[in-house]
């Protein structure tokens, strides 16, 4: 860790524990988590260190799909470009566009089809990385950091929903609380307090059980919704519908840090320096968007996405350093079956190219 790491990490707990005192000792876990992350110039997706990457030693954490091949973005531009022209938009917007990658590929793909692109960024540090990144594209793409009243368009987020906060619940005893965080001898420490919230699926067998609950994401969701009066959505991410989600055998719930692409379970461990996940309920997802008003056009494995959008074709054309890359995006051991793919719709309904085989929705 370098010298601003270390800064940023001790800044990051002060205040992390001055707002635990605020709290008066115990702070929930999806307001540490909010911190974590995003405390203006100290949480991790709001400071200067560098965060995505395809290899440890450039200093990055982890590599999301757009990193490590441009044929997902390809791929994912043929759904995009459907959906434009199904919805007669011509505007793409992308919630937490991390390098710029996706939409370097988007915007080379889509060409004049896309009018306006307009990156929904809540890290100042991440917003001028996309802007130097985008620079050739500048007369198109415009930055917002949060979503306008009224939308028009298709929306994309590829790994946004997870880095929302979370709530922790944990059953104790078949007695459930939440989880929080307060400080025990100068050092951040878990503390739970007994709480009416439950998990959507109550979890069976008599275990000691630990999930999370996304209340943040799914309202999101819902004000995504309300916003969205013309256009779709799609949101790639790792996660699965409820009943996998709490499953009885997931008893220690899908939280996870990534630093230097490594794993590790702790989030109370150098806050600032790394992130923080969880994986998505899709089932409350779909129900939050259904609740907004918005219908679901398909929810598929990211790999029966990406093969339905012609990935295989694709493949069959590039070298074999490319085809290596994207065998990791459609492969059932490593991206394809983890991560899925939601697609959501504002107006009438088609059959989406993405979702025509594989389509899971009945499993929401």
């Amino acid at each position: 860790m370098d010298e601003h790491g270390t800064s940023v990490t001790s800044a990051l707990q002060k205040l992390l524990a001055e707002q635990v005192a605020r709290a008066g000792g115990w702070l929930p876990f999806d307001r540490y988590m909010a911190l974590a992350l995003y405390a203006p110039g100290l949480g991790y997706y709001a400071n200067a260190s560098r965060k995505f990457g395809t290899m440890p030693a450039s200093g990055s954490d982890f590599a999301t799909a757009p990193e490590m091949s441009p044929l997902f973005a390809q791929c994912l531009a043929v759904q995009l470009r459907e959906a434009l022209e199904r919805t007669g938009t011509d505007e793409l917007w992308e919630f937490g566009a991390g390098s710029g990658a996706l939409a370097q590929e988007l915007l080379q793909a889509l060409g004049p089809q896309v009018r306006r692109y307009t990156v929904v960024e809540v890290s100042a540090s991440l917003r001028a990385r996309q802007q130097q990144a985008l620079a050739a594209f500048a007369p198109r793409v415009h930055w917002a950091s949060e979503l306008p009243e009224r939308m028009e368009g298709v929306v994309v987020g590829n790994e946004v929903l997870d880095a929302m906060p979370v709530k922790l619940l944990a059953r104790k005893n078949l007695v459930w609380h939440e989880r929080g965080v307060t400080i025990a001898d100068g050092r951040l420490a878990w503390a739970d307090v007994l709480t009416h919230l439950r998990p959507p699926v109550e979890p069976t067998g008599t275990q000691d059980y630990l999930t999370e609950i996304h209340h943040q994401a799914e309202a999101f969701v819902r004000t995504l919704g309300e916003r969205l009066k013309v256009g779709a959505a799609f949101f790639i991410d790792y996660g699965f519908p409820e009943a996998e989600y709490y499953h009885p055998q997931r008893h220690m719930g899908t939280l996870m840090c990534h630093r230097g692409h490594l794993a590790d379970p702790d989030p109370l461990d150098a806050p600032g320096e790394k992130d923080i996940t969880a994986h998505v309920d899709f089932t409350g997802i779909a129900v939050a968007a259904q609740d907004a008003g918005l219908g679901v056009l398909g929810f598929a494995s990211q790999g029966r996405f990406l093969v339905n959008c012609g990935i295989g074709e694709r493949m069959e054309a590039a070298s074999l350093q490319e085809q290596a890359a994207a065998q990791r995006l459609v492969a059932e051991h490593e991206m394809g079956e983890l991560f899925k793919v939601v697609g959501l719709h504002h107006g009438a309904f088609w059959d989406a190219v993405g979702f025509r085989t594989g389509d899971r929705t009945g499993r929401l």
